[in-house]
């Protein structure tokens, strides 16, 4: 079996095209894995420079109403992630900055796509996408006649004569074709480690050797799946145009299909109903009934009792309370806190859809395991839908410590004197500010046992078939 390795890559090596293109796609990977490392950086610089200035502008508050501060706001920042220049996956379209508000949950926004005049379909320049549209196609047109020719020649049957089994022929040639792409993926994930080598921690280890070992065995389904058609149909056309249709099915067909299917049968609201749903809950109750009115009535009874006064004037009288209350302050919270209610409500419900849509999608990879390869891929570099929720979890978090903390500060603020319902300096930066950390992989892997399963399970079955393949040839 070595033997046959050692020739095979003795024929690559004198093939001058196999030598161009193996020299071309490892240049290729080399500039553009040091370019995203390059421009990944700099979008981290520019986060943390835009994050410290808006740092800045709170920090420097001063005798300004709490209240006015909590609609003045902040900004939480999703950075890029140390492997984000590997694959970007959602973060392009999704956005990367989110305001932070009293009353109201917001939208990421300033998302690159939406800012870019030119959308590709497939999306940036990336490693990923030579790892997962460019390379396969050379690892096909270099497998779709590896088994063919070996048969038309007549060496095939000599190398069996000579003691060689048609199994061990196989798959030499197959772990030779994937030697080859497990150089191409090698150097890309050296370069990438070494450039980031201050950044990397032990969480980004294990998601680099997950991405490594996700393509890896994606490829070897490729070249297993090119070579078993080899030996099935003997005809070179035959080979690679089914080949062919097989990896647009999966890469351009499939994907749509699916995607437009587990939209059907898990739809997510329309902006419209869902604003308009929250709308309402707010006003009249989240299950139709304690109307607003109702509420702020309830609260004022509920917060004399508490103090034990008769009137709202009395709670701002300083004469008859030590510290004195701002029973608006109260309103807010409660108002905000019963917001919050209807948030969990109606954005837990789009999540949860949310979340169902990509079971459904990874479903497909038992029949696609491109879309296996595309979720770990993603998911390893910490840019799919799970990090992007958990991102958006963390920042909500946040916002209601953020907001309460304002709305306590302006229910006990000093009603009188010069500077009456304004908050200083010092309570401003006395505000945490919000980092976003991202969750480890092992946190989350339970969303990606599916992926690895079906993976596996493609890399299982295609051994088993080419085993049984090879012994019915040898029957015949």
């Amino acid at each position: 079996m070595l033997n046959i390795f050692y020739n095979e890559w003795r024929g690559f090596i004198r093939n001058k095209l196999f030598i161009f293109f193996s020299l071309f796609f490892l240049l290729s990977l080399i500039i553009t894995t040091i370019f995203g490392v390059i421009q990944n950086d700099t979008q981290r610089q520019s986060q943390r420079e835009a994050h410290d200035h808006i740092r800045s502008q709170w920090d420097d508050l001063d005798n300004y109403n709490a209240h006015g501060a909590a609609h003045f706001g902040t900004y939480a920042f999703k950075p890029n992630t140390v492997l984000n220049s590997l694959d970007e996956g959602i973060n392009s379209v999704t956005g990367v900055v989110l305001r932070l508000e009293g009353h109201k949950q917001n939208d990421v926004t300033f998302s690159e796509r939406s800012q870019s005049l030119e959308v590709s379909k497939f999306g940036k320049f990336k490693p990923s996408l030579l790892f997962q549209f460019i390379i396969p196609i050379f690892l096909i047109f270099l497998s779709f006649n590896t088994y063919t020719s070996e048969l038309h020649s007549g060496r095939l049957k000599l190398l069996v004569i000579q003691g060689n089994s048609l199994l061990k022929i196989v798959f030499a040639k197959i772990i030779t074709l994937l030697s080859l792409s497990f150089i191409l993926l090698f150097i890309t994930m050296l370069i990438q480690f070494v450039l980031n080598f201050n950044s990397f921690l032990p969480d980004e280890i294990y998601r680099l050797i997950v991405f490594f070992f996700s393509y890896l065995i994606y490829y070897f389904i490729i070249i297993s799946l090119t070579i078993l058609f080899s030996m099935l149909f003997k005809n070179n056309v035959s080979v690679l145009s089914t080949v062919i249709i097989v990896w647009l099915l999966w890469t351009v067909f499939l994907p749509k299909t699916v995607g437009n299917f587990t939209e059907s049968i898990s739809p997510l609201p329309t902006r419209f109903d869902l604003n308009k749903d929250m709308k309402e809950d707010r006003s009249k109750g989240i299950d139709g009934h304690n109307p607003s009115d109702q509420r702020i009535a309830k609260l004022e009874k509920e917060t004399l009792e508490k103090y034990g006064k008769e009137s709202l004037d009395e709670l701002r009288d300083t004469s008859k309370m030590d510290k004195t209350v701002n029973f608006s302050g109260i309103v807010l919270q409660a108002d905000e806190e019963y917001g919050n209610k209807v948030w969990d409500k109606h954005f837990g419900e789009v999540y949860s859809i949310l979340k169902r849509q990509k079971e459904h999608y990874q479903i497909s990879g038992l029949i696609n395991p491109f879309a296996s390869l595309q979720s770990l891929s993603m998911g390893s570099c910490g840019t799919d839908l799970i990090h992007h929720l958990d991102f958006l979890n963390q920042a909500e978090v946040y916002r209601r410590y953020f907001v309460k903390s304002l709305n306590h500060e302006y229910t006990f603020v000093s009603l009188i004197g010069e500077n009456a319902r304004m908050s200083n300096n010092e309570f401003f930066r006395s505000i945490k500010d919000f980092n976003y950390t991202s969750s480890s992989f092992l946190s989350l892997v339970s969303y990606y046992i599916l992926d690895l399963f079906f993976l596996l399970f493609w890399f299982l079955t295609l051994v088993f078939v080419i085993i049984y393949v090879s012994r019915k040839i040898i029957l015949e």
